[in-house]
């Protein structure tokens, strides 16, 4: 090892200087970036599952609200207007045909709730959507 005298400039490895970097560029078969449309295809997917199941009370109802929304949200954050149109039409249709089932279905439920409670009251017979029920036959 050599020593610097003083005054003396220590020995330095020259550094040679960077190359030059070319510009980023994507390569052949490079994907572009692609729009987000996750919300598109969930509220297409839960649109079309509201109206096939919209014969299940609460349960179509739910899935095409739940679609509906996802769609109109999508729709404003400019996703895929294809998906998220169907989503729309689907859910809107859904909810519609969920709605009227599941309402109806309730009333039936009440109805029957209504009879059942009128024969362990002790009526001989009830009435239900117009005709007429013995309770001994219900109750055993």
């Amino acid at each position: 090892m050599s020593e610097n005298l003083p005054g003396e400039q220590p020995a330095s490895n020259p550094v040679p200087p960077a190359a030059p970097v070319p510009p980023a560029t994507p390569g052949y078969g490079a994907a572009a970036a692609q729009p987000k449309k996750g919300l598109a295809i969930t509220g297409m997917a839960l649109g079309i599952a509201g109206l096939v199941l919209s014969w299940v009370p609460i349960l179509g109802v739910v899935l095409a609200l739940v679609g509906l929304v996802l769609s109109i949200v999508a729709l404003v954050k400019k996703q895929p207007k294809g998906f998220a149109l169907t989503g729309l039409i689907t859910g809107a249709i859904g909810l519609i045909i969920g709605a009227f089932v599941t309402i109806a279905f309730f009333a039936v439920l009440g109805l029957g709730v209504d009879a059942a409670q009128a024969c362990l009251d002790g009526a001989a017979t009830v009435e239900i959507g117009g005709q007429v029920i013995d309770c001994s036959t219900v109750t055993g």
